[in-house]
């Protein structure tokens, strides 16, 4: 197997006296559509922040891209901060930008394109996400929620990253509205060659799109691996998630092979 795209061991992170992560490890390999699944608390946004150098962990190692966080300099630092996108959960695009100037942001951040270049990207990055050219001179104010994860999406593309985090990505859409989302993150991984890391309630997204997951409770990863791999589980928190009537009646029986180097999803 390839060598890990993320890494963290041993992750302690406290608030205060409040404990959020006892010593939690996660794997992440390139091309992966990865999620991180856990009750409300369990501290999943938190772990994607320290990833993203956001916040920073009282101890554990965390490496990205074959980069040590605690090791690196500001310069490495800012080289990884471009080789990542990021997707909010709520977009968290400026509301006093257009969509245009929200997708364009990144890249009069982090290079000195000119303008003309920077607006072809904006186009190609709208037409990747499946926005119409028209949308670019839109506010925030005046897009659907659907159309707000898409130009979000636009902009976490901008720079052509390695590796794109998208934090609750189908909430607040509508289940045919959160169904072309995943097939649109899908077709992103494959014709782009990125890794996906997702924080994810949504069962329809793990069960057809998903590759591995980790699955956090009572403050660590209490499995993790493929889905049939973290089905074996009889921790409590796995039983309640994945394992409760209507999951047995929707989903199981419906897991087969995927066509991701042995891995497995459902045919939802």
């Amino acid at each position: 197997m390839a060598e890990p795209i993320i890494r963290m061991r041993d992750i302690h992170t406290q608030f205060g006296e409040r404990i959020i992560h006892d010593g939690v490890d996660i794997t992440v390999y390139p091309g992966e559509i990865y999620a991180i699944l856990g009750e409300s608390g369990a501290g999943k946004s938190v772990l994607m922040k320290e990833i993203i150098m956001l916040l920073r962990p009282q101890s554990g190692m965390i490496e990205v891209l074959g980069k040590r966080l605690d090791r690196s300099d500001w310069k490495t630092r800012q080289e990884l901060r471009r080789s990542w996108g990021v997707l909010f959960q709520f977009g968290a695009l400026f509301t006093s930008l257009t969509v245009a100037e929200n997708i364009a942001l990144p890249i009069r951040e982090y290079t000195r394109v000119p303008r003309r270049l920077r607006d072809k990207i904006v186009r190609e990055k709208l037409e990747m996400v499946g926005l119409h050219p028209s949308a670019a001179s839109l506010y925030p104010s005046e897009l659907s929620g659907g159309m707000i994860k898409r130009a979000a999406l636009a902009r976490a593309l901008a720079m052509d990253p390695k590796l794109l985090f998208l934090d609750e990505p189908t909430s607040g859409l509508d289940p045919i509205g959160a169904r072309a989302f995943d097939r649109l993150i899908v077709e992103l991984r494959d014709a782009l060659g990125i890794t996906v890391v997702m924080i994810t309630h949504d069962l329809d997204s793990i069960f057809t799109i998903v590759d591995r997951m980790a699955v956090l409770a009572q403050k660590r990863v209490v499995a993790e691996g493929t889905l049939e791999e973290v089905l074996r589980s009889d921790h409590p928190f796995v039983e309640r998630f994945f394992k409760n009537d209507y999951v047995s009646r929707r989903f199981m029986g419906k897991i087969k092979p995927s066509n991701r180097s042995g891995e497995r999803r459902s045919d939802v």
